[in-house]
């Protein structure tokens, strides 16, 4: 899993930096997804992710420190043993991309968000008030035809079909 970048675009890390990250690219807008999954392993109102391509992901320290934790099947959520922030996971289902963490960015990344996912799913304390599109589901792909969905829940209801 380890990788050593020239020059990274972003770097990441856990908040007790034993665990750091390179990021080449990211992929995408991020995505607000209030799904369950990762409303409990964020232990907040929605999980803050964002598609990175794994060729351009490393970890550059720390590597021995994660840990993961299968959500779904084929679906590994990682983490820092030490400290137990929630870094990023990987999906059987697109071994070319890696789901980062928002959080877990040391780098200013300030691009707007693709919308708030899995809204039909969202804590019922949870009230959004930022104006974004809200969608029962996932988030509508933002990018080419050849990537996945911008939001990776296994765990949550498939894609409702377009009514018409």
């Amino acid at each position: 899993m380890s990788l050593s970048p020239a020059m990274p675009a972003h770097t990441a890390s856990c908040l007790c930096g034993g665990v750091r990250m390179h990021v080449s690219e990211i992929r995408g807008r991020r995505v607000l997804c209030h799904c369950r999954s990762c409303r409990k392993s964020s232990g907040s109102a929605y999980g803050a992710n964002v598609s990175v391509p794994a060729d351009g992901f490393g970890v550059v320290a720390g590597d021995a420190l994660l840990r993961s934790y299968e959500s779904s099947p084929g679906k590994h959520r990682f983490f820092c043993s030490v400290c137990g922030s929630q870094l990023f996971a990987r999906s059987a289902r697109w071994p070319g991309l890696v789901r980062l963490r928002l959080g877990a960015l040391d780098t200013p990344y300030a691009e707007p968000h693709a919308g708030h996912g899995f809204v039909a799913d969202k804590a019922a304390w949870d009230v959004i008030h930022d104006g974004a599109t809200q969608y029962p589901g996932r988030v509508p792909e933002d990018r080419s035809d050849t990537a996945p969905p911008s939001v990776d829940c296994t765990t949550c209801p498939p894609k409702r079909p377009a009514a018409g």
